[in-house]
């Protein structure tokens, strides 16, 4: 469990910075970044579907993205769910005796209570 989150925290690093860099070198309708980046270049590397090969790229870069920032949740979540060490030294630590309320006699169930006094007129 120890090597698990920050592997998974390196992977959702890598995996941000490829959604970053594919998304620039995707070639936009108007011909913005993604010619500044070297939009022929990718046409020589994938072919001539450099644009559905990008978006499919594109889409499960996102898939992971998301998979793995679920899990990073789940995974923090169960490892902080534990109780840290302030709570635990608060939780060993002895009460004050001026915090206890004062003890209070038992009452004697054989002592008769008092007859109520007739009412003067």
């Amino acid at each position: 469990m120890f090597i698990v989150l920050p592997v998974l925290v390196v992977l959702h690093i890598l995996v941000c910075l490829l959604i970053i860099f594919v998304v620039l070198m995707q070639r936009p309708r108007s011909e913005g970044l993604g010619a500044a980046f070297g939009g022929g270049v990718t046409e020589n590397i994938f072919g001539a579907q450099t644009t559905h090969v990008l978006a499919k790229l594109t889409t499960w870069l996102a898939l992971a993205f998301f998979v793995i920032t679920l899990l990073l949740s789940i995974l923090t979540a169960k490892t902080a769910s534990g109780k840290t060490a302030i709570q635990k030294s608060l939780l060993a630590a002895p009460i004050p005796q001026a915090a206890l309320p004062a003890p209070t006699p038992p009452a004697n169930s054989q002592t008769p209570a008092a007859p109520l006094a007739p009412p003067a007129n």
